[in-house]
Formats: C-alpha cells, sequence, structure tokens
C-alpha cells in the first residue's frame, strides 16, 4: 500500500489532569472519506485541532505528503494542502456567499483581509469562487448575504470556502451539526461527489452519514483508536458494539 497521506504517531493532548488524546495514532490515504467516530469526550475534535495545527501536541508526531509537520502553524499547513472546516460556522455574515469564497481564496494566497475592498472585484478571486459555489450547488445564491442563507446553505457555504483553496486533504469537524434530514442527504451527496477528488478525514455522529459516505473509520474511546476498519468491520466488532454503538443484550 501507498505511503499515506496523513499519519498521526501517538499524539497526545491533556487539558489539566484529563488526556484527550491519549498516544493516538491514525493513519489517513489518498482519495479516501475517513471517518473519525466515538462517544461524547472520546477526543475527536481535539485530534482534529491538533492535526491542523490550532492545537498544539504534547507528544508525538505528525506527518502529512511525507514530510513532518508537527510544528507547523496552521497558515503552513494549510499552504501545504491541509484544509479544516468547522463544527461551527465561521463564515462572515455580512459578506454575499461569493465573497465569503473569494475571501478564502485571498487568505489562503497570503493577503490580509484590510486588501479585501480594493480586491472584491478581482477576476482571479471572483471567477474561482463562482466555480466552486457551482460545483457546490449555491450559485443560485451567490449574491445571497451569508446571513439570510439557511443553517444548511451556511454549511455548504463553509465546504465551499474550504475547497476552493484546492486542499488535498480536507478535515471536517461535524459537517451535518444541526441539520435537518433534507440538508444532511445533501451535504452527504455533496461529500459523495468529492470522493477520489480531494481526501477527507472527519468527524461525526450521525451514523447514518458515516456508513454512507466512510471508506474506513476510525473508533475513539477515552482519547485513544480502539480499532480501524472498512463500515462493515466497524458495524460488526464487538468491542465497538461495546464501547460506542450500543449493542443490545
Amino acid at each position: 500500500m501507498a505511503e499515506p497521506l496523513l499519519t498521526a504517531h501517538r499524539i497526545t493532548k491533556s487539558f489539566g489532569a484529563i488526556k484527550a488524546t491519549d498516544t493516538l495514532s491514525l493513519e489517513v490515504h489518498t482519495g479516501e472519506i475517513h471517518a473519525v467516530i466515538g462517544p461524547n469526550g472520546a477526543g475527536k475534535t481535539t485530534a482534529i485541532g491538533q492535526l491542523s495545527g490550532e492545537l498544539k501536541s504534547d507528544a508525538g508526531r505528525i506527518y502529512f505528503s511525507g514530510r513532518e509537520i508537527t510544528r507547523l502553524s496552521v497558515h503552513k499547513r494549510a499552504h501545504l494542502g491541509l484544509a479544516r472546516s468547522y463544527q461551527i460556522t465561521s463564515i462572515f455574515m455580512n459578506f454575499t456567499a461569493e465573497d465569503n469564497v473569494a475571501m478564502a481564496i485571498q487568505a489562503h494566497d497570503g493577503h490580509s483581509f484590510k486588501f479585501w475592498k480594493p480586491a472584491r472585484l478581482d477576476p482571479k478571486l471572483r471567477e474561482p469562487a463562482r466555480k466552486t459555489l457551482q460545483e457546490i450547488g449555491l450559485s443560485h445564491r451567490a449574491h445571497k448575504m451569508a446571513s439570510n442563507l439557511s443553517h444548511g446553505e451556511q454549511r455548504q457555504l463553509e465546504l465551499a470556502m474550504a475547497l476552493a483553496t484546492h486542499p488535498s486533504l480536507l478535515l471536517l469537524d461535524e459537517p451535518m451539526a444541526g441539520m435537518g434530514p433534507a440538508s444532511t442527504n445533501r451535504m452527504v451527496d455533496l461529500l459523495q461527489n468529492l470522493k477520489g477528488k480531494t481526501t477527507i478525514l472527519m468527524v461525526e455522529h450521525d451514523m447514518r452519514a458515516v456508513f454512507a459516505l466512510a471508506d474506513r473509520i476510525t473508533v475513539l474511546v477515552y482519547g485513544r483508536a480502539i480499532v480501524t476498519g472498512t463500515p462493515e468491520q466497524i458495524r460488526s466488532d464487538p468491542a465497538v458494539q461495546l464501547a460506542y454503538l450500543g449493542k443490545e443484550g
């Protein structure tokens, strides 16, 4: 098998006496959708923060695209192709959908938002922003203020902002959070269409979405990976059923 795109080797992060991640090891391979699941407090969001660079690991090493990135900043990781989408939307509500995507492109290119106003009509920003919105199914909402989009559309917009930077690995923290069934179905379809184009590591509580999307699943309990396998393997694993999926006696 080819070298993993992302490897976390025994990463640990403590908050006081609590170990949120505890010698966690994880591999993500190019082209796959890899889901991380586990009970509340299992360390899933902490792990995503460590991988993205927002949280500094207390121990362990992280490798991406063949190089160690353990001590690299969020910005430097982003330039290597590692992008994160958040559990709580982080869009600019007083700008249009197209503005938000264009700003994400501008920021990724290393420009400050203070130069945003004169750059608003820059075709190098607008054209890829429009293309990304079309790919994500939001072109008809391009000129709507983000504050006027539904919650599901805001999550789609956030995904568009991440994809517009052309990441080779996308970290998704609860992409279905707060969505109703219809919006969840749309997001599942969008992510399904990204298979093979963008490698995805996602944390998600919606088990229906996880089993519909994931090529492989890692189960976290108390900050450690207890098993990694295909959806079929995870469904039938006794340790998973006991620790997380709630096997009935």
